[in-house]
């Protein structure tokens, strides 16, 4: 086979999805269904954001619609019954029209990425009651998400008839003081979206001048929507226009009639597409390192046979297509997404052309991790993982050849697969199209992530040539930081929250609002945040402790600690500092409680290692332990680091 063939078709992902429903399988087998959509995803080229395929509304968005109205019949509690450890979403769905249409869609793209949806959908109307009511059957639901699907009703239902410009403006000006007066209310995160003006509403105006006015008048109450989002943290705004320009038309007249429904199914397709990628983003499964392919990936041609002169990023038709997927990747690269490759190739040729060749955006320094020989691919990937101390699942594997994605598919079934072709200038389309990377918001930690694991290569110099790991550590020099998080640390706070898996003591994750009111009473909260350093660099902020007062008790809810800075000693000299500062405030005791998730099973032994005994095991989670510490007297932090001394800033506020 050869390079830039798709993978040979035999029955789709969505044809053994009917045979496992047909004979009464699905529920048992909903850990097969995430490689099935991934599979529907492959056979309608890879990417099902645009090209060939004719973007959400081609075969790939019908595919998925397919899938969703499979799976949408399924009992959640039945999946869980049998697959306990599946992500499940409870997402409220409300709007001014009809907004059923987007379950089917969303609960295959929720499927896609091994989650589970339950879906609470509002009445046909009912958005500013189900949002502002605290007694709404979407409030009383506590939704993990709520979708509030805007569309163009939401405003003209305001508008008398006859209308002008001027009315619009005034109807548009209500819906975002009313949207403005529920946002804090509204249950879990919310999601808004921006609104496409249709051609009915503009050329019901003869005139270009008033159109033009109505045109002006949208796009301001657009660019409010999404200001909005600036303000307030717990509010997602999904830009719908982009996905307009991708998909096709954004209303289908006759349902939009007769049925209600404001947006088309192919819109809808995409839309589902982004709050999967945003839900994925909400539980912790942004991934974090892109693993590329060179030869017809990063430019056209095969260096082994070409040689560096016969390669080509620029300059060339089909080497400008490989230029501007260069710089794509670069622009992910500085804002935190980490670079790898993996090629089959000599690593000093390699190495000279991301050094010197005239074509390249991208250069050696771009990339934390350089793989150029003739393994098999699916190793280097495993080994890249450990290298960087991150899990398999948090990669993304980009490659032309459909040999070496089957590969790693097979090797490493965790890690994420972008099918590259024969046509470069698709390349950024296909892999921009699954938002592998989104995460909520970006902090000045992301853009430096890379330099970061460049200061890695010192640290392990360091280690190879210590005598002991004690000894390397004593030679690192490490310093920490523990106190109430700073005013432009709660961005970056959430996100440790929600993108830490290995060191997350009972897996929970928390919204920058949550986290803004937990430090507002420090009288019945504690929220710390941990910053490192050490002779090779500053680390930032890589930690966090969570906890609540009850009389004389602390209880600390959760300890959360970066991958990155983990066996330093850090996470040992928090929690000491944490029980001796504990200790002279007066209190006479500190539980804790692990909570096991898929990935955190490493840090099982934490507490104990600190000192703490196990009070209760099995609470309410399954094999949930609760450990408590007798302050009598406080554990010595390692001897190694330096850690500020801190106050638990509570006595203002506590009743001893």
């Amino acid at each position: 086979m050869t390079t830039g063939q798709r993978e040979p078709v035999g029955p789709t992902g969505l044809d053994r999805l009917r045979d496992l429903r047909s004979r009464g399988l699905l529920e048992t087998s909903y850990d097969q269904v995430a490689g099935l959509l991934a599979e529907e995803t492959l056979t309608h080229g890879g990417d099902g954001a645009s090209g060939a395929d004719g973007a959400y509304g081609g075969p790939y968005g019908a595919a998925l619609q397919r899938a969703g109205r499979l799976l949408a019949t399924l009992d959640p509690d039945a999946v869980l019954a049998r697959h306990p450890g599946t992500p499940v979403l409870t997402v409220a769905v409300t709007g001014q029209s009809t907004v059923a249409p987007v379950v089917d869609p969303l609960t295959a793209e929720l499927a896609r990425h091994g989650m589970l949806l339950r879906p609470v959908v509002g009445d046909h109307g009912a958005w500013l009651r189900d949002l502002g009511d605290p007694g709404s059957p979407l409030r009383t639901a506590d939704p993990d998400l709520t979708l509030c699907l805007l569309d163009a009703e939401t405003v003209f239902a305001q508008v008398p008839v006859p209308w002008r410009p001027s009315d619009v403006e005034r109807a548009a000006d209500e819906v975002l003081k009313r949207l403005a007066s529920i946002v804090d209310a509204a249950p879990g995160p919310l999601v808004l979206n921006t609104v496409p003006l249709l051609r009915r509403h503009t050329h019901q105006l003869v005139d270009h001048l008033s159109r033009a006015r109505l045109s002006v008048v949208w796009r301001e109450f657009n660019t409010r929507l999404l200001r909005l989002a600036e303000r307030t943290p717990r509010l997602v705004v999904v830009d719908l226009e982009p996905l307009v320009c991708a998909g096709g038309p954004a209303v289908d007249e006759r349902l939009a009639c007769y049925a209600k429904a404001q947006l088309s199914a192919g819109l809808l397709a995409g839309y589902a597409r982004e709050v999967a990628h945003l839900a994925r983003a909400l539980r912790g499964m942004t991934r974090k390192c892109l693993v590329l392919d060179l030869d017809q990936t990063l430019w056209d041609g095969v260096l082994a046979d070409d040689g560096p002169d016969g390669i080509a990023a620029a300059g060339t038709l089909r080497g400008e297509a490989f230029h501007g997927f260069q710089q794509g990747v670069k622009q992910l690269g500085a804002q935190g997404v980490l670079l790898a490759v993996s090629s089959k190739n000599d690593r000093e040729a390699v190495l000279g052309v991301l050094r010197g060749h005239p074509d390249m955006v991208l250069r050696e320094r771009d990339f934390v991790r350089i793989d150029a020989d003739w393994r098999p691919k699916d190793r280097a990937l495993a080994e890249t993982a450990e290298d960087l101390g991150i899990a398999a699942d948090a990669l993304v594997f980009a490659d032309d050849s459909p040999v070496e994605r089957a590969q790693v598919r097979h090797g490493v079934p965790e890690a994420a697969v972008v099918a590259l072709d024969e046509e470069p200038a698709l390349h950024l389309t296909r892999l921009l199209a699954d938002g592998w990377f989104d995460t909520l918001r970006l902090t000045d930690e992301d853009r430096a992530r890379t330099d970061a694991y460049h200061s890695e290569r010192g640290r392990r110099a360091l280690r190879e040539n210590a005598g002991s790991h004690e000894d390397f550590l004593r030679g690192l020099d490490v310093a920490v930081s523990l106190s109430p998080p700073l005013g432009h640390e709660f961005a970056r706070l959430a996100q440790l929250t929600q993108r830490t898996n290995r060191f997350n003591l009972t897996g929970a994750r928390m919204g920058e609002d949550e986290l803004r009111e937990r430090a507002a009473d420090p009288g019945r909260h504690l929220l710390l945040a941990a910053r490192s350093s050490d002779r090779f660099g500053d680390d930032g902020l890589v930690g966090a402790v969570l906890g609540h007062y009850d009389g004389d008790l602390l209880h600390l809810d959760n300890v959360w600690l970066s991958c990155r800075v983990l066996a330093r000693g850090i996470e040992q000299a928090c929690v000491a500092a944490v029980l001796a500062a504990a200790r002279v405030e007066g209190l006479t005791a500190v539980h804790a409680v692990y909570r096991p998730t898929a990935r955190n099973e490493r840090a099982r032994d934490f507490y104990p290692s600190c000192g703490f005994t196990i009070a209760t095991h099995g609470g309410l989670e399954h094999d949930e332990i609760t450990f408590g510490y007798v302050l009598d007297t406080v554990p010595q932090a390692p001897a190694h680091v330096r850690i500020d001394g801190i106050e638990l800033g509570r006595r203002a506020g506590a009743h001893h």
